[in-house]
């Protein structure tokens, strides 16, 4: 096989930096399927790690990416055959295994799921990380006995790729959504989203320094973390519950033992990467049907292969809408 183009993220003077280069398949990481790359997405792990701006990557050289979709090259697995239309997503691509930001991927078979019936290769990645976080939140939420009955659920973060996505499954699924953000700009694209009330940030006094607030969610869907993920604690329903999946606002968390041992309430970690097989299945089929965004294409963004590093500084400095899909292979 000819060399094929690849971004690939490099140590240098003690930070991480991401530039294209050419390499060749017996330069990616071993696995049993080789895959063409149609589609890779941008998170904001991606960001982090192509600039150095976190320190996510667990090995250099690395070819950054945690998704991506397309057709099986070749399989030695008996599971997959050439032709197949596949995706891959999390289990340390593009951190610790080479990811999906290069023309062809190799990956362990057991990464690998099956395009659901009904998502389109681009359709996929447009849900990506993001959107398969949003699914397994909502999931998990629904386990622990959250339904649109129980009252309000708050998804904070909310015009970033999994916000905007968690907004529109949860208004499908027959939720009343308050969606949290700090833009005033976005009040009206998130309503046409599906969000029913809209907070800013700077309506909210997150330091009271009371123990318990008004008692106001049934359910929250986190990605920000730090003083806002407090402030969630300290203002869920009696037995409400929060989905806890990112650190955009801080790692930190200075919370008190009253909100669950006076009101009931569950804090619920979702971690995408690692979610075994059975459920990972299991949350692409429902991506497939009902927790299809029904506005996806008003929140996903085409971005060429070539302008892929343009697309980190947005997300770093707050200034993303929705996703970004990296068009690899060139197919419109």
């Amino acid at each position: 096989m000819k060399k094929f183009s690849a971004y690939r993220i490099f140590e240098q003077d003690g930070r991480s930096q991401g530039r294209f280069v050419e390499l060749s398949l017996a330069e990616l990481d071993v696995g049993e399927v080789v895959i063409r790359s149609h589609y890779s997405s941008v998170n904001y792990k991606d960001a982090l790690a192509a600039t150095g701006a976190g320190k996510v990557i667990r090995r250099f050289p690395c070819v950054g990416g945690v998704d991506v979709a397309g057709v099986v090259e070749s399989s030695s697995d008996a599971r997959f055959n050439a032709g197949d239309e596949v995706l891959v997503t999390g289990y340390g691509m593009g951190v610790d295994h080479d990811g999906g930001y290069a023309e062809y991927v190799r990956v362990s078979a057991d990464w690998v799921v099956p395009l659901p019936q009904g998502l389109s290769m681009f359709d996929a990645m447009a849900l990506g990380t993001a959107g398969f976080t949003a699914a397994l939140a909502i999931h998990r939420l629904e386990q622990n006995e959250l339904s649109p009955e129980k009252g309000r659920v708050i998804v904070t973060g909310a015009t970033g790729g999994v916000g905007s996505l968690a907004v529109q499954m949860l208004s499908q699924l027959g939720y009343r959504v308050v969606a949290l953000t700090g833009k005033e700009s976005e009040h009206d694209h998130l309503k046409s989203l599906g969000a029913s009330e809209i907070l800013t940030r700077h309506e909210i006094d997150m330091n009271s320094g009371r123990v318990l607030e008004k008692a106001q969610w049934a359910g929250a869907l986190d990605a920000v973390g730090g003083d806002t993920l407090a402030w969630l604690t300290r203002s869920m329903q009696q037995d409400g519950a929060i989905a806890s999946f990112g650190n955009a606002g801080g790692v930190e968390l200075n919370v008190t033992v009253f909100p669950f041992i006076l009101r009931g309430v569950k804090l619920l970690g979702v971690d995408s990467a690692a979610t075994a097989m059975p459920l990972r299945r299991e949350i692409w089929r429902r991506l497939s049907g009902e927790l299809r965004p029904a506005a996806l294409g008003q929140v996903a963004h085409r971005v060429p292969f070539a302008e892929l590093p343009d697309v980190f500084p947005r997300l770093l400095q707050g200034r993303a809408r929705g996703r970004y899909v990296v068009d690899i292979a060139g197919t419109f």
